[in-house]
């Protein structure tokens, strides 16, 4: 039989990046993402529901996230399901399901120096052409002063 672990999420972090070192010094960014759905209920009326992630970041991606991502950055996360389990201090089993990142694009506006300007909302001429998924694609030609550090995904 056929197995498949494989996510796609688009949301907004619900807290700064978190970044750690392992004792090797990998880098290691724990991300908080909130990814809302819209539905209408039987009665024909729009709900919307929330659900609360957390993703794990690796390497050079966990960096990049640390250093340009903050509260409220929109981001595309590629990655698969993993399942943590621990005990508590008091003897008490926990369990959790985390997303392990595998592929990050950041869908934000950037300034030259890195900071985030604000959310994606449509077309920016300095930034190039939308790609159709709310992330720009820059073109070849000159940025001005605004630019994606995150154009191209980082594979591990």
């Amino acid at each position: 039989m056929a197995n498949l672990n494989k996510v796609f999420l688009i949301g907004n972090l619900t807290r700064a990046p978190e970044l750690r070192y392992t004792p090797a010094s990998v880098a290691v960014a724990n991300l908080g993402l909130a990814v809302n759905r819209r539905f209408r209920d039987k009665n024909g009326e729009f709900k919307e529901d929330v659900c609360f992630l957390t993703v794990t970041v690796w390497d050079k991606q966990a960096e990049a996230c640390c250093q340009f991502l903050q509260k409220g950055s929109p981001i595309f996360v590629e990655g698969v399901l993993q399942s943590r389990s621990w005990e508590t201090g008091d003897g008490q089993k926990r369990s959790t399901i985390d997303v392990r990142a595998e592929r990050i694009q950041f869908l934000g506006k950037f300034a030259a120096d890195g900071k985030q300007l604000e959310k994606m909302e449509g077309e920016n001429p300095s930034l190039g052409e939308p790609n159709g998924e709310g992330a720009t694609t820059a073109s070849s030609g000159s940025l001005g002063d605004a630019v994606n550090p995150m154009d191209v995904a980082w594979d591990e």
